[in-house]
């Protein structure tokens, strides 16, 4: 490696052997878990994560409204149960839960049990029908919903050396980095398949397999329903040549340093993990737990122990859309009202007037709207079908 490549990189030349710069180096997937999950960690702050951004959730409370619309197509897709439950993963500080029970109708909301699943402590004053836990329920009769869940399961990082081969990136707590040992084993079989890398001197890629899991895993927990991913995302058509990894502090985008100081995140291969979730049922066999725990955002997950192998018939192949098309599905359209309602409303036309800028932000091309929604149904037909807009 050269030191110009070193720079680029974000690396002290020649620390590629080990000197004092090089120290307490690891693989991202295990330097963003202890940076964000451990003692002290980025999500066990305070503040949560929308201290330091926005997403669909924060940015209007349309988005629940529209999530709350799904779980009533589900739910009567599901005979309308005596109990209907709403899984929030990676639920923050509950901000979408909350929303979701207070959209939805009587007769719903009296049948709905609320689900928070998030590491951090429940926070005060929430909502007492929402149950908080650290890991998802074990059986799951409604919609599972994981809005921004799946960029927070820490991956590691590959990148091409000089001679074509992909390594792993080590990376120090302040965010230096070295190439380590070849990718071998199931994770070079992922790159194989799902972002496979020429043979050019600093090509990058994050290796998407513990993500994969972690939805397969969920979807799992899904006896008959619906599980739905959301997430900014992309496809082995459309992989980026330097990969994703960047990070976020107070509302802003920032330089990806594992200390604890800021958000870690990468977009996700959403079209991996919907084929995962549907080839076969997650390994009964043990995981490493210390690399295993971010899965559900908890320590010592069960996802993490010896699971009996699933009896459930194989699943339909999930869906993949753009929110933008998803939300127009669930009647989020950004348009604006009629100018007459301006005359004989005013209020009433400031109001959706407003509200059509919400929606618009939520289905915003080159933003919020471009993000990658995976549907995958669980013994229900697709509630969102005749809304064709493939991710692409």
């Amino acid at each position: 490696m050269t030191d110009e490549t070193a720079r680029r990189a974000g690396r002290s030349p020649g620390d590629g052997n080990g000197g004092r710069a090089g120290r307490g180096r690891r693989g991202w997937r295990a330097a963003t878990e202890a940076a964000l999950y451990g003692p002290g960690g980025f999500y066990r702050r305070p503040e949560g994560p929308a201290g330091h951004f926005r997403t669909s959730v924060h940015a209007s409370p349309l988005f629940a409204r529209a999530v709350a619309r799904l779980l009533c197509r589900v739910d009567e897709a599901l005979g309308r149960p005596p109990v209907l439950d709403f899984v929030d993963m990676g639920a923050g500080r509950g901000e979408l839960v909350t929303g979701v029970l207070a959209a939805l109708p009587a007769d719903v909301a009296a049948r709905a049990r609320g689900y928070a699943v998030e590491l951090a402590d429940r926070p005060a004053g929430l909502d007492a029908r929402i149950t908080w836990l650290d890991t998802p329920p074990a059986a799951v009769t409604g919609l599972l919903f994981a809005n921004e869940w799946l960029d927070n399961v820490p991956v590691d990082v590959a990148e091409v050396d000089p001679d074509g081969v992909p390594r792993l990136v080590l990376v120090a707590d302040d965010g230096t980095e070295r190439l380590g040992e070849p990718v071998t084993g199931a994770e070079a079989d992922w790159l194989a398949r799902w972002w496979p890398l020429p043979p050019e001197e600093g090509l990058r890629a994050e290796i998407g397999l513990p993500r994969d899991l972690a939805w397969a895993r969920a979807v799992e927990r899904v006896v008959r329903g619906l599980a739905v991913a959301v997430d900014y995302a992309h496809t082995v058509g459309t992989r980026p040549p330097f990969g994703t990894l960047t990070g976020f502090r107070e509302g802003r985008e920032t330089a990806p340093v594992p200390d604890g100081s800021c958000d870690i995140t990468a977009h996700v291969a959403l079209d991996a993990c919907a084929a995962a979730a549907t080839a076969h049922p997650p390994s009964p066999a043990p995981c490493d737990t210390a690399h295993e725990a971010h899965e559900a955002h908890a320590p010592h997950t069960p996802f993490g122990t010896a699971q009996e192998p699933s009896s459930r018939p194989a699943l339909p192949p999930a869906r993949l859309l753009t929110q933008r098309a998803a939300l127009r599905a669930l009647d989020i359209t950004g348009a604006r009202p009629p100018l007459a309602l301006a005359s004989t409303d005013p209020a009433a036309y400031v109001r959706a007037l407003a509200s059509a800028g919400e929606a618009a932000e939520l289905t915003a091309p080159g933003g919020l709207g471009d993000f990658g929604w995976l549907v995958q149904p669980v013994g229900i037909p697709d509630p969102l079908v005749g809304f064709p807009d493939p991710l692409a």
